[in-house]
Parts: structure tokens; sequence; C-alpha cells
């Protein structure tokens, strides 16, 4: 009758503790900078300067300069997806916000990209081919050149003939 009663508690103390440990909220993994279209509102086109938005968002997930200096400031959120995905990684919140800032340090231009203007931007499909083909002079050239590198003293080829002799 007592051990009954002990199998019973460690099976409800099991059960518990299972249960307690489950949790029924989904994971969302969170890069980049949180509450980026909220943030972004406050900055104003030739009134913020680089303080403000360092203020306000922090330091740029990537940084270009070029004629002018171009920031992004990128916030991504994942969670698992559905049980018939298996578990897997699914993106619901992936936003971007492209700031160019002139060289006295004012922004210049802003624009804020989500996901759904991310899924309209059209992307050629056309390819670029390479510039010299097998029987150009290019490519002899170059090969000629792989295979003095390679083989300095000509030593390979001497082998090759050896073994092609026997």
């Amino acid at each position: 009758m007592y051990f009954v009663f002990m199998y019973k508690l460690i099976y409800i103390i099991l059960i518990s503790f299972i249960v307690s440990n489950c949790s029924f909220e989904p994971v969302v993994k969170h890069h980049g900078v949180p509450f980026l279209e909220k943030k972004q509102e406050s900055l104003k086109i030739n009134e913020s300067n680089i303080n403000d938005i360092r203020k306000i968002l922090g330091n740029p997930s990537t940084k270009s300069k070029f004629d002018t200096d171009v920031w992004i400031y990128i916030e991504r959120k994942q969670t698992q997806s559905k049980f018939k995905n298996l578990g897997r990684m699914q993106i619901y919140k992936n936003d971007v916000l492209v700031l160019e800032i002139d060289s006295y340090g004012i922004l210049k231009k802003k624009n804020f990209y989500n996901k759904d203007d991310m899924e309209n931007i059209k992307i050629t499909e056309e390819t670029t081919e390479a510039g010299f083909k097998k029987n150009s002079f290019i490519y002899d050239f170059m090969s000629s050149m792989r295979q003095k590198i390679n083989d300095p003293l000509g030593q390979r080829a001497k082998k090759a003939k050896e073994i092609k002799q026997r």
C-alpha cells in the first residue's frame, strides 16, 4: 500500500515538473534594432544629425561611404513555425532602414522597407558571361602562366612523358 502511494506521488511530481517546464508561448529570436519602425518615425529629414540617429537607433548594422554616408539598420524576428513544418524557424518580421547622411552629418534621405516591400522587389534573371572563351588568347596566356607557376622547372612534364613511354 505504501509503495503504491509512493509511485503515485512520484508520478504526480514528474508530470507536474514536465508540465511546468512546457511553455505555450512561441520562441522568438530577435536580431537587430527592436521597434525599428516606431523609432524611425522620430527621425526628421534635414533636421536630425548623426548624434540624434545614434541616440535613437544606436550604431548601424552596416555602413558604407560613397558621396554620402549610407547607414543601414536591420530588425528581424523569427519564430518556430507550426508542427506541420517540423519546428523550422519562420521569419515574421524583416525590416530594413536605409539612411543617407551628407558630409555635414545631417540626415538627407531615409527609406524604410518591411517584409512586404522586399517581396515586391524585382530581381533580374540575366547573367553576365565571362569575357574570354577557352580558345581565346587570354585563356591560353593565363593557362600557360598557371602551368609555369605550378611547375616552374618543367619536372612534371618530364615525368608524364616517362610514364607514357613505359
